[in-house]
């Protein structure tokens, strides 16, 4: 059984949802999974950050190198209370350390090279011209230390006629065809974007995973490698498993987009007192559905009077379900349909989510006092694991909090870089 945190208490303990059930918080169980990793990261924004931030979670060492003015995303949004501590910053940086560093100037460049021979890991997001003008190149790195693993993330492949173009998460989601999606649900002609660095953060985690594959491999011939992790491929890959449909076959047999995502009539249902989200997946849930609010004569209809006839006409199925939907409250049917075991929970909107119930019993919430922002949540690692020691992951940094001892570490002594 998880443990529950009060998330007004202060001084929470670390995270234990990665603890074997029946082992205490004194135990010692090992290390944590990422234990001896260190990452150098030059990254920014979000795409290497949320790589970066995951691993953190995972206990490995993150210094995260920025220039003086610090990664943009430390002023990010209208909540800082301290310059360059913005809410994003203090999500997608937490469990880092933070070095600043003028790669400008040689004396800052020679810092970063000592760090380079003690990693294991280097991840960056700079241009590729610029990485070259300033010596930290995968051939001139990889002299360095032929153990690092250099993993460069762009925005799109290297080899492609794209390869030199900026990208963010929105030219992403166009260039993808994304955009295309909500115009096939709604009718509404125009591309939209989805609401959030959803490209972004799928390569992050594609960044994260490629990593560990790269730390594993070297476990076998003890040498690095360059790894490369573009947004437009990652996104695309990611978008098409389900959305090249039809036109996976050569030739097609019939058009890009997964049905039963853009049915327009799929969608959260009115109730009595506001909405719910009822997915009743296969056609023995549809079958329960209706025999449950007793309002079985839908399935006597032609268009859906077999399981064939319903697999191709949705629509009917969920017209007739939006018709019903409004004769009861919200949790009248989570409960009715909970009986049957179909799938629904009311819909919830995003400012209210600190007050999920499951969330709060699951700790996934923590509150903490960060020692210059005062009170703020942060999120539990959303994987656990049972067989290591726990995370106590690391306040968000100030813009170069760690400079002093990352610098007299490598010899250079603790005064600030120039």
């Amino acid at each position: 059984m998880v443990q529950m945190f009060d998330l007004d208490a202060e001084n929470q303990p670390p995270y234990i949802g990665c603890r074997s059930p029946g082992v205490s918080m004194t135990d010692d169980i090992g290390t944590t999974p990422l234990h001896g990793l260190t990452i150098v990261d030059l990254t920014s924004i979000v795409f290497g950050p949320y790589c970066t931030q995951t691993l953190a979670d995972m206990g490995a060492e993150v210094i995260k190198v920025e220039p003086p003015e610090g990664d943009a995303m430390r002023g990010s949004g209208a909540f800082a209370r301290t310059r360059g501590m913005g809410a994003p910053h203090m999500t997608l940086n937490r469990g880092k350390r933070s070095l600043v560093l003028n790669l400008k100037s040689e004396r800052d460049l020679e810092a970063m090279r000592r760090l380079l021979q003690t990693a294991d890991v280097f991840i960056h997001n700079v241009r590729g011209a610029a990485i070259d003008r300033l010596g930290l190149d995968y051939d001139t790195v990889h002299a360095l230390n032929p153990r690092l693993i250099y993993v460069h993330c762009v925005g799109y492949g290297s080899d492609g006629p794209y390869g030199d173009l900026p990208a963010y998460d929105d030219v992403i989601q166009a260039a993808s065809g994304l955009t295309s999606l909500l115009p096939r649900v709604d009718g509404d002609p125009r591309p939209r974007y989805l609401p959030s660095t959803l490209v972004d953060k799928v390569a992050g985690l594609h960044a994260a995973y490629a990593i560990l594959a790269a730390y594993i491999q070297r476990g076998r011939t003890r040498v690095g490698q360059k790894v490369e992790v573009p947004m437009f491929e990652t996104f695309t890959h990611f978008l098409l498993e389900e959305h090249l449909a039809g036109a996976t076959f050569d030739p097609p047999h019939g058009t890009a987009g997964y049905r039963r995502q853009i049915e327009p009539l799929r969608q959260p249902f009115q109730t009595a007192d506001g909405y719910i989200s009822i997915v009743p997946y296969g056609d023995h849930n549809w079958i329960k559905l209706f025999e449950a609010a007793e309002d079985t004569a839908i399935l006597n209809d032609p268009r859906v009077a077999t399981p064939a006839l319903r697999a191709a006409n949705p629509d009917v199925l969920y017209g007739r379900l939006a018709e019903l939907t409004p004769n009861r409250t919200t949790q009248a049917w989570i409960d009715l349909l909970g009986k049957h075991s179909i799938p629904a929970v009311a819909v919830r909107d995003i400012a209210d989510i600190l007050d999920d119930p499951h969330l709060r019993e699951t700790a996934f919430f923590r509150r903490r006092e960060h020692p210059s922002e005062g009170g703020y949540y942060e999120m539990r690692p959303p994987v656990r694991f049972f067989g290591a020691q726990s995370v106590d992951i690391r306040f968000p940094p100030r813009l170069g909090e760690h400079n002093a001892e990352i610098l007299e570490s490598l010899g250079l002594g603790p005064d600030p870089v120039g």
